[in-house]
């Protein structure tokens, strides 16, 4: 069996990831991860549903995906870095 890795998949992530600025992703995070401030991010909102499972339209998968990319590229971006350490 061929695994991702081999064909340098990860690497070619990896490198992506790396190349992008923290202030990009973290600015991201602070605007597009958190929006709407109010009442609630839209985020911690689908969040909750998700764990509730009551997460069904497919507008709210879509919600949860956008709002929730910026904090997986800021996750993955300090696990790379330290990684790197």
């Amino acid at each position: 069996m061929i695994s991702p890795n081999s064909y340098g998949y990860n690497i070619v992530m990896e490198n992506f990831i790396n190349e992008m600025s923290w202030g990009i992703i973290v600015l991201a995070c602070l605007t597009l991860g958190l929006a709407p401030f109010m009442p609630e991010p839209h985020l911690v909102e689908k969040l909750r549903m998700l764990f509730k499972g009551t997460l069904s339209r497919p507008i709210d998968w879509f919600d949860l995906l956008l709002h929730g990319t910026p904090w997986v590229l800021l996750i993955l971006k300090a696990a790379f870095t330290l990684k790197g350490k």
